[in-house]
């Protein structure tokens, strides 16, 4: 029976360096890991003895990336509402009322990994 393969090499390889570069992630129940010829997996929210509540599987480093840049991006702003005492928590408000040089060195950080993971940004 052949294994078929749902990665290419490449891709692998890209992705490695996506997860890497995002390793930091781990800090907050985001685990990124190798599942060979089917790609990456994200697993998030880890609870015993039941495992992880979520899992997200990719082939593709640019897709992964922006996940994983999201990902790292949300979990900055919780941590700032929480230190704003802001409790009901919408992303791009809470951006918003960030000062303009947090608002530049969050947004400086995607350029950051993705020069580690090796990605092109728009």
């Amino acid at each position: 029976m052949d294994k078929k393969t749902y990665i290419t090499e490449e891709e692998h390889r890209k992705c490695r360096k996506v997860a890497d570069a995002f390793a930091e992630l781990e800090d907050v129940d985001v685990v990124v890991v190798d599942a060979g010829r089917y790609g990456f997996v994200k697993l998030q929210y880890y609870t015993p003895p039941t495992g992880f509540e979520n899992d997200f599987t990719f082939t593709d480093s640019r897709t992964m990336f922006d996940d994983l840049w999201e990902e790292w991006l949300h979990t900055q702003l919780i941590m700032l509402a929480r230190e704003m005492g802001i409790e009901d928590i919408d992303y791009d408000d809470i951006f918003r009322q960030l000062p303009g040089e947090k608002q530049d060195e969050l947004m400086g950080r995607k350029q950051h990994f993705a020069e580690a993971a090796g990605i092109e940004t728009e």
